[in-house]
């Protein structure tokens, strides 16, 4: 991965780039080089399935030209950087951008980007030289300790690992020019499970910016053998109306879904069911959910956005009430409010909105106390498929998880169906766990919704 000298190769091409493309014609130009070098492994039983390592470099070019109707945009992207290439790209992003429709509230921001260099706590430079045979030793680690947990381990989809490394490069002709890099370490582990009624699967991982802060591989396969041991014996339950647990893994969904329908795009274009409730109570008291772009080790951490903006701290929902949409300069003018911080890019795509570290603060008791208060429910440890609606809310999707009766996990349920709406999920929510676990970019504590829908036999 790039050092000192090569990212300065890397911030040199993206000037070249963005001064071929004023030349080109355009009023205006932003450009973003991502270099990444990528290695993932896969073990499944003694076997090692796959080991893949790729390197390379991506160049975004947008062109934002001038017109009597606003600004029309183009953009164009190239893994191929010689000098030639990168001149031809800019002069083709302008002559693209000419045939748009122009748009009176496009453009870059105005001021406002970021000059700060912020201690993220990215990645950690000594992995940058971890061999691909540490990360094989990882999975075996966690395929061992998983099929040697119980005899019912019969079998697995295989253990994983993998680590990234990336440079970043944003530049644009307001004068910014700005760079970071980061990395993410992961390591997976999928035992399937099996007696006389039949075979389960599930699975635990964890993931972190540095080597480190991995949890053990061993622990990784343990774990992940548990949850699948503890799905034997599922059935389905009667159709009822029951308090719901979401644990850790499924309960950051709600959150996300909860982002998603804060997005200003989602706003403007009048297709969330939170249009028009801003400062209004959607969720229980005890809710607050915080987005934020500079929390150290975050795996959405970065120091700029897309758009080179400096990265913050959003509370968008804060003691219940709807405190904040997350925007971009371009659905931030559609609004008429100033962005948070909160555009997300790719090389081949334009600026949109994006979370970066998102939360639901923690309360203080454990799953395991959450389960004992609960006289009967259901406590969701997968869901399946995508039944949501976000201009209304509704909510239905398949899941799988466990039975709770007088405080006690009494079997596994499978083939169920759960149901409701999303701002009536959220007005219920009666406990929160205190367990907060990042397993992505996006954490949530186990959280309890007091009555919905399960959908079974």
């Amino acid at each position: 991965m790039s050092q000192d000298k090569p990212r300065q190769s890397l911030e040199s091409i993206a000037q070249q780039a963005l001064e071929a493309v004023r030349k080109a014609g355009a009023s205006e130009a932003d450009v973003l080089l991502v270099e990444g070098d990528d290695r993932e492994v896969r073990v499944r039983g003694g076997e090692i399935e796959f080991v893949k390592q790729a390197q390379g470099r991506g160049l975004g070019i947008r062109a934002l030209v001038a017109s009597p109707g606003g600004i029309q945009t183009a953009i164009v992207s190239t893994s191929d950087l010689a000098p030639d290439v990168v001149e031809r790209m800019a002069h083709e992003a302008v002559a693209l951008a000419r045939e748009t429709a122009p748009d009176p509230l496009a453009g870059l921001p105005d001021a406002g980007f970021a000059t700060d260099r912020p201690a993220l706590a990215l990645f950690d430079p000594a992995d940058r030289g971890v061999p691909i045979d540490a990360r094989i030793a990882d999975a075996r680690r966690a395929e061992d300790a998983a099929r040697s947990s119980d005899p019912r381990i019969t079998n697995s989809e295989g253990s994983q690992a993998s680590s990234g490394f990336a440079s970043v490069v944003y530049a644009n002709s307001k004068g910014f020019l700005g760079a970071y890099e980061s990395a993410s370490h992961g390591l997976f582990s999928e035992p399937i499970a099996q007696d006389e009624g039949g075979m389960q699967r599930d699975h635990w991982s964890t993931t972190a910016r540095a080597l480190r802060d991995l949890e053990d591989a061993a622990a990784v396969g343990r774990k992940a053998a548990r949850r699948a041991l503890r799905r034997l014996g599922a059935k389905r339950v009667a159709t009822c109306e029951v308090p719901v647990l979401f644990d850790s893994r499924t309960a950051p969904s709600l959150i996300g879904q909860l982002a998603s329908c804060a997005s200003g795009y989602s706003i403007y274009r009048q297709s969330s069911f939170l249009e028009g409730r801003m400062g209004e109570a959607i969720a229980s008291e005890g809710v607050t959910i915080i987005d934020d772009g500079r929390l150290p080790g975050g795996l959405g951490s970065k120091p700029f956005d897309g758009e080179g903006l400096p990265t913050r701290r959003t509370v968008l929902v804060r003691n219940g009430r709807l405190s904040s949409w997350l925007l971009d300069c371009y659905s931030a003018r559609k609004l008429g409010q100033a962005s948070t911080g909160s555009a997300a890019r790719g090389t081949g795509s334009a600026p949109r909105v994006g979370t970066t570290n998102l939360w639901l603060e923690p309360g203080e008791k454990t799953l395991e106390a959450l389960v004992a208060e609960l006289d009967r429910g259901l406590l969701v440890t997968e869901l399946i498929g995508m039944g949501f609606n976000p201009t209304t809310g509704d909510y239905s999707r398949g899941a799988a998880g466990l039975w709770i009766e007088r405080g006690e996990i009494v079997h596994a349920v499978e083939e169920i169906t759960i149901a409701g709406n999303l701002l009536a999920m959220l007005k219920s929510i009666d406990r929160i766990g205190g367990e907060l676990e990042w397993h992505g970019r996006t954490a949530s504590p186990p959280l309890r919704v007091a009555a919905m829908t399960v959908a079974g036999a």
